[in-house]
């Protein structure tokens, strides 16, 4: 990615790269009127092509663009890249699962098309298995086992017992687990990642207010706040009991300032939160799944939602440096929901939701 700050470059409000099976097409670009691309850190991807759908043929007759589905069919594989028009970025890479057609009452027709990421092969199979015990990357690559989608996975080697996938789709199952630890996964072309949410991350993409950061929100919010988090259970091979806590002043993630849980007992109460809806097998899965809910919860105590000026860099698992937001919020947060858009009007830009545990010194 990109490790650069973008300033007002018009190269960057032009028209997005769309290839279809690895071709690119004069058309596709031409006939364009916007694209949405959604992620967040929970895996799949999705797109939003919206193109016009009449041309002019050879007799200078008007006529349906995209009806001979040579361009785009059900089942195309979707490339789009983004930014620089010298050397774009790509945003996304999925497969066609949806056509719209669209016929507006004083507006030429429009075609729309939905795509999703390699993960929808995931989320159209649904089975219940058992997984014996090994590590969470043993048991990713095992769901994944004969779907054709690549791994690549960093940080994953904490074990974990005997897990049950009880009618679920495989995203679904993927989700529910690694979510538990911690663990964000995300696609890149055809390759699932996944990794820890407070991995290293490289170094934070810098956006000013009213400059690349076009306008923001920022809340920081004691409500979901604690002080510690507690976590017991059974542990059937020992025939004993078994407990967690998690708490403190250290926080994870980017940034720097107090942590929620150092201000609750002085703006308000120490408050503790107890785990009861998480059956654990033994002390190690108990300690990894009360620091993960810790991590989670202190992680999200200020969080920010902003319109940047479109940047292929901004996704999820990236750091942004925000600025300009005032000695409090100014601050560097994780990103954990991107959305690229464009369309004729406002060209490119891009929307984020990023969290960090940590509020700035009043000025």
């Amino acid at each position: 990615m990109p490790e650069k700050a973008l300033s007002e470059d018009p190269a960057y409000s032009a028209r997005p790269t769309v290839l279809v099976d690895e071709q690119t097409h004069a058309e596709l670009r031409d006939l364009l009127l916007s694209m949405t691309v959604e992620e967040q850190d929970d895996g799949l991807a999705t797109m939003e092509l919206r193109f016009s759908n009449i041309v002019s043929d050879d007799q200078g007759d008007a006529d349906f663009a995209f009806e001979d589905e040579e361009l785009l069919a059900l089942g195309s594989r979707v490339r789009v890249k983004c930014g620089d028009e010298q050397d774009p970025t790509e945003v996304f890479y999925g497969v066609v699962t949806g056509l719209e057609a669209r016929f507006p009452q004083h507006d030429p027709p429009e075609l729309v098309v939905f795509a999703e990421d390699v993960l929808q092969k995931a989320r159209m199979r649904r089975r219940t298995k058992t997984y014996e015990e090994g590590s969470l990357q043993e048991l990713v690559d095992a769901v994944l086992e004969g779907s054709g989608v690549t791994t690549s996975l960093a940080g994953l080697s904490a074990t974990v017992g005997v897990q049950v996938q009880r009618n679920e789709s495989d995203l679904a199952f993927l989700r529910r687990v690694l979510d538990r630890h911690d663990v964000a996964m995300w696609v890149q072309g055809d390759t699932l990642h996944a990794a820890p949410r407070d991995q290293d991350a490289p170094t934070p993409v810098e956006v000013h207010l009213h400059s690349q950061l076009r306008e923001a929100r920022v809340f920081a919010d004691l409500a979901h706040q604690v002080t510690q988090i507690t976590l017991t259970g059974w542990d059937a091979a020992e025939g004993q009991r078994v407990g967690a806590r998690a708490g403190g002043s250290a926080a994870p993630g980017p940034g720097a300032g107090r942590i929620g849980a150092e201000l609750l007992p002085q703006e308000l109460r120490p408050r503790s939160e107890h785990l009861g809806h998480l059956a654990v097998e033994d002390s190690a899965e108990a300690d990894a799944l009360v620091e993960a809910a810790w991590r989670q919860r202190a992680r999200r105590f200020v969080v920010l939602e902003g319109t940047c000026a479109g940047n292929p860099a901004l996704r999820v698992g990236a750091h942004v440096a925000a600025r300009g937001l005032g000695p409090r919020f100014s601050n560097t947060y994780l990103i954990t929901r991107a959305c690229h858009r464009f369309d004729l009007e406002r060209g490119y830009e891009t929307d984020i939701e990023a969290a960090c545990a940590y509020l700035g010194d009043a000025g």
